[in-house]
């Protein structure tokens, strides 16, 4: 995903990379490469830091960032409720900008939307989500998030189930069930260049938010402005 995210800093008129994080320290795409954030940032002075690293690196870099005020857009996913609430609570209290999104494909964002539309119909829904071997955290951010939302709905847990292969990047269906027929609701990721477009928009906005926002669908089809979202 890093690579990635610099193809699309450089190629973005008006964005400007100004280094990388990695612990290998080696040079991505010609470009300085720090070995921890704590040391970029007494080099470097970003306008945002965009972060897909792991759920236990993400914390210190989050509380990094807290601290020295600097926005974030956070794509890692294994933080759980409690890790998101006591950093929205934080931002509310540092006055701190994040964006995070357990998601930034566009099209997985319509799939939990059209999933919160269709649970509305049928109850009986179940979550199945595929990932590739290497992914860490099981499930995956985006089958929780779904959950979350189809919870609110139906008052009561959703069942994900979740498989790591190799040749897979990132796929969830929603499979609803009702007597003598079903209603799938499908995502594919194919390359990771399906979530360059959506970090693009976060990082567009992050100015805009106050606090911690959880989710890139406020940027989409909110109707909620901008300048309120400080959950």
């Amino acid at each position: 995903m890093g690579q990635e995210v610099v193809k699309l800093v450089k190629g973005t008129p008006g964005f400007e990379l100004v280094g990388g994080v990695d612990p290998s320290g080696r040079q991505v795409a010609g470009e300085r490469v720090f070995p921890h954030l704590a040391s970029a940032l007494l080099q470097v002075a970003p306008d945002v830091v965009v972060d897909f690293t792991t759920p236990q690196a993400v914390q210190e870099n989050m509380e990094l960032c807290c601290e020295a005020r600097i926005p974030m857009v956070v794509g890692t996913t294994g933080l759980s409720a409690a890790d998101l609430e006591k950093w929205q609570e934080r931002g509310k209290e540092a006055g701190w900008r994040a964006i995070v999104a357990p998601n930034f494909a566009i099209g997985a964002i319509l799939m939990m939307r059209f999933a919160r539309e269709a649970a509305q119909f049928i109850q009986d829904v179940e979550i199945i989500e595929y990932h590739h071997a290497q992914k860490k955290d099981a499930p995956s951010g985006t089958a929780l998030g779904t959950a979350q939302q189809l919870e609110a709905i139906l008052g009561r847990p959703v069942p994900i189930h979740s498989v790591r292969l190799p040749g897979l990047v990132a796929h969830q269906e929603v499979v609803f069930g009702l007597h003598g027929q079903t209603l799938t609701v499908r995502h594919d990721s194919t390359s990771r260049e399906s979530f360059m477009p959506g970090v693009k928009l976060a990082i567009e906005n992050i100015s805009r938010v106050q606090g911690v926002v959880v989710g890139l669908e406020h940027f989409l089809f909110s109707p909620t402005p901008l300048e309120e979202l400080h959950i």
